[in-house]
């Protein structure tokens, strides 16, 4: 390891060697793909970068040379379509290994790269197309997106190129006994790209990188000009566009070294989530590269438990992250059942927590889980840090990189205990947080005004500086006067034994404003019941104050998630404004603040 991160960033530590300082710092001319990807296949072409495989039986390590060679073969291909620096390019390849050759390559060409979920509909594409007006779009074979893409394609006047990756399986394949692997079956030389896909008005992705020349000469780029952006949807409304600048791909040195603890001679670093979402990037490509350290990507469709356990004991992961539920999952499989002796670092974020799931994984695998905050917007913001003592249920004390505050709704800063939204600090020696909220300069105004950057998540921090999550304006629960955080509810009926998997939130009542719902997958054994019901709202009632016991429970099979594993509350409330025939403004103007 050559610490490359060090030329970027500037470090001080505290005399218990806990970060205490972190700026980053970079010219105008920094670009990931050069200065990090390149920079570390030409020195150790052999360095693992990539570990990939699918539930198919497919597999393959890519090295940093591996990944230099193969990005600037897609380099070489996306130019001869015409596509460039500042160029908008929509990629929505589920977990394909083409991934990381496709960002790597949008970025050598300064082109900006707008990753998106294979979930979305005609609507919702439609949408992404027009308001970041698309020029090229980079689409799996896997699954039903090429088809919505084709039915809206038309209505994009911007979009030019249509690009198909063939996904090698995704995860859905079987043979015609129903059985996976048979990962051979879909390789040819290398089984690097191997896979062709013929569809009409497309052009095959495999099979021109194939033949693309692998020498790429550096273009012109800038580190101010877009890199990313990510559509981020609220409770209401179209989803906004959140604009970063390559100042964010070094703001994640600080998720990988100091969050992810990375090893990066030796080590694996494992975190679930699809390409389409932001978390993708957090752990599964900027820092941890920066931190010249392998990651692995397991190509799934589903997630499966005991799929993913055996994934650690295979390629020795040493560093796991993933989203609480997905943890929670964890502990209903039979743990003793793998050996998980390679791992050495847990972390966690997406959402709060619970304090009987950190104590869980302390005692079964022996491992602290450190919790981790940040959006869509930012980097890693708040954090238990490597070398820092976390406190259960709380998500950790402000990343030095940032100055937080938590504050009132007039500006003015939160007693300790008080809860407040979440706010930084944002002058010319911030790097991270978004450049703006594309073409929407209203929305950008509300979120980053008075040298303020308004997260819109609330918090209350302690007198030791921990701070304790509240939820989402959006999601605090504005009941008879109360102001009811979901998380502090959902921990509490998760200690409980009946309560496998639970969400909170509020329904307009028209005495209280809004009632607290409860609506809860049960256990194993466990029948919904009037009994039950009430025996659960009297276990909450014991637990914390009175005022904030459900109300309402629901009894459901499954709760609404994303591809990652969290929990979309707004799903639920949804579906009670439509039961209801709500106004679907309603959030905003009856209380839920």
């Amino acid at each position: 390891m050559r610490n490359i991160n060090e030329r970027f960033v500037e470090e001080r530590y505290a005399e218990n060697n806990t970060l205490e300082y972190f700026r980053a710092r970079y010219d105008d001319t920094y670009n990931f793909g050069y200065d990090i990807v390149d920079d570390i296949a030409l020195a150790e072409p052999d360095r693992p970068a990539l570990i990939w495989c699918n539930p198919e039986g497919e597999e393959h390590l890519f090295s940093f040379g591996d990944i230099k060679r193969w990005s600037d073969k897609t380099a070489n291909m996306l130019k001869a379509h015409g596509i460039g620096r500042g160029d908008m390019v929509m990629v929505i390849v589920r977990r394909h290994y083409q991934f990381w050759f496709i960002a790597t390559a949008l970025h050598k060409l300064g082109a900006c790269m707008v990753p998106a979920t294979f979930m979305l509909k005609e609507h919702d594409l439609d949408y992404r197309l027009n308001s970041a007006q698309i020029k090229a779009v980079i689409c799996t074979d896997v699954g039903d997106i090429a088809d919505v893409c084709d039915a809206v394609a038309g209505t994009c006047p911007t979009l030019e190129t249509k690009i198909i990756v063939g996904g090698a399986g995704g995860g859905l394949a079987v043979d015609q006994a129903g059985e996976r692997g048979w990962g051979a079956a879909l390789s040819g030389e290398e089984g690097v790209c191997a896979v062709t896909v013929e569809r009409e008005g497309w052009v095959d992705f495999n099979s021109e990188v194939r033949a693309a020349s692998d020498d790429f000469e550096r273009v012109p780029t800038s580190a101010s000009e877009p890199l990313l952006m990510y559509f981020s949807s609220g409770t209401s409304g179209n989803p906004k566009m959140v604009l970063h600048d390559s100042g964010y791909s070094i703001a994640h040195t600080v998720t990988a070294k100091h969050w992810h603890n990375v090893r990066s001679d030796g080590g694996v670093h494992f975190t679930i989530a699809d390409t389409g979402w932001g978390k993708a990037v957090w752990g599964k490509y900027y820092g941890q590269w920066i931190m010249e350290a392998c990651v692995l990507a397991y190509d799934f469709d589903r997630f499966n438990a005991d799929e993913l356990l055996g994934l650690i004991a295979r390629y020795g992961v040493t560093t796991l992250c993933c989203p609480p539920t997905m943890y929670r999952m964890f502990t209903e499989a039979d743990l003793d059942a793998y050996d998980l002796s390679s791992l050495e670092y847990c972390t966690t974020a997406g959402e709060a927590l619970n304090p009987d799931l950190f104590d869980f994984w302390r005692a079964k695998v022996g491992l602290t889980i450190y919790e981790g905050f940040g959006q869509t917007e930012t980097p890693l913001t708040i954090a238990n840090l490597a070398g820092s003592t976390p406190r259960p249920g709380s998500m950790g004390k402000p990343v030095p990189q940032y100055e937080l505050q938590i504050q009132r709704s007039d500006g003015s800063p939160c007693d300790p205990g008080e809860t407040g939204e979440i706010c930084f600090k944002m002058d010319d020696d911030t790097h991270g947080i978004m450049k703006c909220y594309y073409q929407n300069p209203e929305k950008t105004a509300e979120a980053v005004h008075d040298g303020w950057y308004h997260t819109g998540d609330t918090a209350w921090m302690d007198e030791d500086g921990y701070l304790w999550y509240v939820g989402r304006n959006d999601d605090v629960i504005k009941s008879s006067g109360y102001r009811i955080g979901p998380f502090e509810i959902e921990s509490v009926l998760l200690e409980h034994d009946a309560v496998r998997e639970c969400a909170v939130t509020g329904v307009p009542d028209p005495l209280r404003g809004f009632a607290v719902k409860a609506t809860i997958v049960l256990a194993q054994g466990f029948e919904g019941s009037d009994e039950l019901t009430a025996e659960l709202q009297r276990w909450v009632k014991s637990q914390t104050a009175p005022y904030k016991y459900p109300r309402i429970v629901d009894y459901v099979d499954e709760l609404p998630k994303t591809v990652n594993g969290k929990i979309r509350r707004v799903a639920i409330r949804k579906k009670d404004e439509e039961a209801l025939d709500l106004p679907k403004e309603h959030d905003k103007k009856d209380g839920l603040v």
